[in-house]
């Protein structure tokens, strides 16, 4: 399934947070969304998910999701799971109100936990997890109702460097394995240029686009320290360095 973003403008009250946002989100494709802070990347994937409505333009959605039973979910910073709950309980609540049997989420549960390599840790609470186990445990549940496009909004912010490189490996081998279609907000340049088939930079509010910049270089072949990685996000922190920096003293003076 494939997302247009047709003409979208958004505001809160009088603050304008975006504006004129013209977007193609490919099937098959990740697409990193990057901009200085306030500039609206989290409202744009708010829009995209339907979880607010814009004032201007539509949101529009193209193609099949097949056997999706969400077509549309989202990977936030903070896990949201639930602590009474296993790594397998938590899983299998985005299935309970889907009609599936047990032995239909069962296998669903099971699949994913494969996938995302937690299968020894399904009966666990989060409380005995690391952080870089919970959000692994919130991309397993992400990805239980099939969607056709997952939405993640700075995933893996909340991680130290060396779990956020674990991560993005795992992310990288789950896409090479089975392609899936992502929005993937991130203030991070290094990850934007490890997961993203494509990066929009946005300008400081009211966030326009600036700039699309495509990278060819298949993901499976993407490692930390690549001097052509570094170079692209060389590249777009001179896009972004003097809007950041005034993006930040308005933060500091509200």
């Amino acid at each position: 399934m494939q997302l247009t973003v047709a003409g979208v403008s958004h505001s809160y009250g009088p603050l304008e947070v975006l504006r004129d946002i013209q977007l193609e989100i490919p099937t098959g494709e990740i697409v990193a969304i990057v901009g200085p802070s306030g500039c609206g990347k989290s409202t744009l994937l708010r829009l995209l998910g339907g979880l607010e409505r814009p004032d201007k333009g539509a949101v529009l959605q193209s193609g099949t999701a097949p056997d999706s039973l969400n077509p549309l979910t989202f990977v936030f910073q903070d896990f949201a799971l639930l602590p009474w709950r296993s790594v397998a309980g938590n899983i299998s609540l985005v299935l309970e109100d889907h009609g599936l049997s047990r032995d239909a989420r069962r296998a669903i549960v099971d699949d994913v936990l494969a996938r995302t390599r937690l299968s020894d840790f399904a009966r666990a609470l989060p409380r005995q997890l690391s952080g870089g186990m919970k959000q692994r445990v919130a991309i397993a549940r992400a990805l239980a109702v099939r969607p056709a496009v997952m939405l993640m909004d700075e995933p893996l912010s909340a991680l130290d460097s060396q779990t956020r490189e674990l991560l993005l490996e795992d992310l990288v081998s789950l896409w090479t394995r089975t392609p899936f279609t992502a929005v993937y907000v991130t203030h991070n340049l290094a990850e934007a240029v490890r997961l993203g088939h494509r990066i929009v930079v946005l300008s400081r509010r009211p966030g326009q686009i600036r700039e699309v910049v495509t990278l060819d270089q298949p993901l499976s072949e993407r490692r930390a320290g690549d001097p052509a990685l570094e170079a692209v996000a060389a590249t777009l922190w001179s896009m972004l360095r003097d809007e950041a920096r005034s993006a930040d003293a308005e933060l500091l003076d509200v």
